[in-house]
């Protein structure tokens, strides 16, 4: 009978446990001292959302960055559009979107991958006595899909609890009446992003044209309202 620790740390299993020990390890420091781990991401997403859930998005990585204000909290939006040339969803987007790592603080949805993806495969590696056979290595890699499939459960009623939330974890800050600037060029229907100092902190918001009026890059905005679903804000150019 294998000890715990062989278990954990077999030929297997080491990997994902380090994983998971390293994670503990962020998630401990992150609480206790409030460190922001900063990462330069710049993420272009060209997002046409129409009633229904259809979404085309075309991002494009500029200079291999990616910009997380903070990773632990980090999400990445379907909405956060800076317009770009339309190209078609690639395979990868579509599986960041259909497991949650956008919508959801990214490391929210990692921390919790690779936690039942580590808890699939110290089970089925010591029930089938292969935490250090060829076997067990199949076991691991073939439990990367299902701990995807669970991860997605798993998060999916989060998305209500995060939605409600600024990236700092606080009460959302009320943006009606404030100014801001463009991030897009928005035409008619269009979804764009912009951004407003609020508080002394820097926001990145979406917004739709109030009255489908044309907002160019870079112009000025006022915040009328914000939507029904507290996706976006309507906004109206502004001229001081």
């Amino acid at each position: 009978m294998n000890s715990l620790t062989d278990i954990l740390f077999s030929n297997v299993n080491i990997t994902l446990t380090i994983l998971v020990i390293i994670l503990i390890v962020y998630w401990l420091v992150t609480m206790i001292s409030g460190i922001d781990f900063d990462l330069d991401v710049d993420v272009d997403i060209d997002v046409d959302v129409d009633i229904d859930t259809d979404v085309d998005i075309d991002t494009g990585i500029e200079g291999g960055n990616i910009d997380f204000h903070d990773i632990s909290n980090t999400e990445i939006n379907k909405e956060d559009i800076i317009q770009k040339k339309r190209k078609p969803l690639k395979w990868w987007q579509v599986l960041l979107i259909y497991f949650n790592f956008v919508g959801l603080p990214f490391m929210f949805t990692f921390t919790s991958w690779i936690f039942i993806w580590w808890i699939m495969t110290t089970l089925s590696t010591t029930i089938t006595h292969s935490i250090s056979s060829n076997f067990g290595f199949i076991l691991m890699l073939s439990g990367i899909i299902p701990s995807l499939i669970l991860t997605k459960v798993f998060t999916t009623p989060f998305k209500n609890f995060f939605k409600n939330l600024n990236q700092d974890g606080d009460t959302p800050i009320d943006l009606v009446g404030r100014t801001g600037t463009s991030l897009s060029t928005l035409r008619e229907n269009k979804l764009g992003t912009a951004e407003v100092k609020a508080e002394n902190k820097n926001l990145t918001i979406n917004i739709k044209s109030l009255n489908n009026e044309n907002i160019n890059y870079q112009d000025r905005i006022l915040i009328i309202k914000e939507s029904n679903d507290n996706s976006f804000y309507f906004v109206q150019k502004y001229n001081n």
